[in-house]
């Protein structure tokens, strides 16, 4: 090992075992996104001047049964999401090992689909503007990716390309090599977590976005768009897939629609004016 490398700082992907029970870092890692981000929209929701004529988009009560419908709709999309956007050929040939989400095997861009169609759905249900409903979840959901993107280090997973900088590691993976690599997980941990959040808060708190519906929810598709992009350039590709050519990567190329779509939705805000929401909802 090079003199100026990090040891890695091996960590046990098990967090707790109760007899046969195994919790896992990852699996506490999702269930802590969704738990901090129920606090912070119903935070959100609670503070009147962010919103127009300090109307809510609907009432705090019913951020459980957003949490339900999101919690639903990530795993399905982020499950089908890997299956379908980095796996193909491999699920298409071992079909019972889709359910196999003990294995591991999520995928952002599909859990980002999942997640979308949620919103949708709950916000139907209850009447409320399906683009504050989706506002509210782009501001907390940076909490959950700066927890999954640890839970991805912690289990030497996802590691970034061969490099020589001094904050190098060796991940113990057998397919990672015995060679120093960008931690690039926690470069993730980083862009799309903790400076994504610091960005959608100020947004939120300073410029009052939620009075804009539609505003936070394309910043953060921007936002993420970007960081995940810029990522991409220290993480090893995923090799052997159909969208690995030359310097683009799988998860860059899933990346530009998101910037675009978050542009046009910014650009979209800008001229939507909202009718003020029933509370009571």
């Amino acid at each position: 090992m090079d003199v100026l490398t990090i040891p890695y700082p091996a960590i046990d992907p098990v967090a707790l075992r109760i007899g046969p029970l195994a919790v896992k870092w990852y699996g506490l890692a999702y269930v802590a996104g969704l738990l901090l981000g129920r606090f912070y929209v119903k935070a959100l929701l609670a503070q009147g001047r962010l919103w127009p004529s300090e109307k809510r988009p609907f009432a705090p009560e019913r951020v459980d049964d957003l949490l339900l419908f999101m919690t639903v709709g990530v795993l399905l999309g982020g499950r089908l999401g890997y299956v379908l956007f980095y796996q193909p050929r491999f699920f298409a040939t071992h079909p019972l090992q889709i359910i196999a989400v003990w294995n591991g095997g999520m995928a952002f861009h599909g859990a980002l689909l999942g997640s979308i169609a949620a919103m949708v759905l709950f916000a139907r249900r209850i009447g409320a503007d399906p683009w504050s409903v989706m506002d509210l979840s782009a501001a907390a959901t940076p909490m959950g990716l700066f927890f999954g993107r640890l839970a991805n280090f912690i289990n030497a997973e996802l590691w970034g390309r061969a490099t020589t900088v001094p904050w190098a590691m060796v991940f113990p993976a057998p397919d990672a090599g015995d060679i120093p690599r960008h931690p690039s997980q926690l470069y993730e941990a980083f862009t799309e977590g903790i400076l994504l959040f610091a960005v959608l808060r100020w947004l939120t708190h300073r410029k009052f976005a939620l009075r804009r519906p539609g505003l936070t929810a394309g910043a953060f598709l921007v936002g993420y768009g970007l960081a995940r992009s810029f990522c991409e350039l220290f993480r090893e590709p995923d090799a052997g897939h159909l969208f690995t050519i030359g310097p683009f990567t799988a998860g860059i190329l899933y990346s530009l629609p998101m910037v675009l779509a978050g542009l046009i939705m910014i650009r979209a805000a800008g001229r939507r004016v909202r009718e003020p929401a029933d509370v009571q909802r």
